[in-house]
């Protein structure tokens, strides 16, 4: 159940970033911007593996998912304090990511324990 949660929770985490992104210094459109994009869409795609698989690679898979939401942590934080989102936007998507990465951490330790 919690697997089909995460992927409406990252469609709405794309759905809300992609417009703002748009917005972002056009001179760091294919640098910044263009790899904070590819690594949210990258991160569905490895949703999307891990529920295709099973035992050990799905694990796999969700580890590295996990590794690619903290690289989305990591672009979501240089853009704030480069005031491309303001506080309040911040605010918003931390939310919408530390509820995907509990999520995922559950969805993680399920996988894990069921080997």
């Amino acid at each position: 159940m919690e697997e089909m949660v995460i992927f409406s929770r990252t469609f709405d985490l794309l759905k809300w970033l992609l417009p703002k992104a748009e917005k972002f210094p056009r001179a760091y459109r294919f640098s910044v911007t263009q790899r904070m994009m590819h690594t949210l869409l990258d991160f569905q795609e490895f949703l999307f593996d891990a529920h295709s698989k099973k035992g050990s690679q799905r694990l796999e898979t969700l580890r590295l998912a996990d590794s690619t939401l903290n690289k989305i942590r990591l672009y979501l934080r240089l853009v704030h304090e480069w005031k491309w989102l303001n506080n309040g936007q911040y605010r918003h998507v931390s939310m919408m990511v530390v509820e995907i990465g509990r999520l995922l951490g559950g969805w993680i330790k399920a996988s894990d324990s069921g080997r």
